[in-house]
């Protein structure tokens, strides 16, 4: 199921988990960056793993299944970067870049899930 968006895609969301837990590693150490820091980890990071995994699908619907979770991680981890950048370091630079990549590596899991459902619904396209 590899193709060459889907190596764009898996590079870019690794770069952003690396840059993810760089990131979480210079939170404040408080009750509220800690734990939210946590959940940032495990949902930054994840949305590679599902991609890594996305490429190596066995099948369409695995691939979109796949793919599905990396869109819910991303989604995920948005929101965890807008309760930081409110709650805890509403003036840090490196929180608002985070977050503008993220939404973007939502919208485009997004539009590989559009494609990849409507080609499955319509296989010739």
């Amino acid at each position: 199921m590899e193709n060459r968006t889907n190596i764009d895609i898996q590079d870019r969301t690794f770069k952003f988990g690396v840059r993810i837990i760089k990131f979480v590693d210079k939170l404040p150490h408080t009750l509220s960056a800690t734990e939210i820091g946590k959940q940032l980890l495990k949902s930054g990071t994840s949305i590679a793993a599902n991609m890594e995994e996305a490429n190596g699908a066995e099948s369409k619907s695995d691939f979109i299944h796949k793919v599905s979770i990396a869109y819910k991680e991303a989604r995920e981890t948005r929101l965890w970067l807008g309760l930081i950048k409110a709650a805890i370091l509403p003036d840090a630079t490196e929180v608002g870049e985070l977050h503008t990549e993220c939404d973007e590596i939502v919208r485009i899991l997004f539009a590989i899930l559009r494609k990849a459902r409507s080609t499955r619904a319509n296989p010739r396209q």
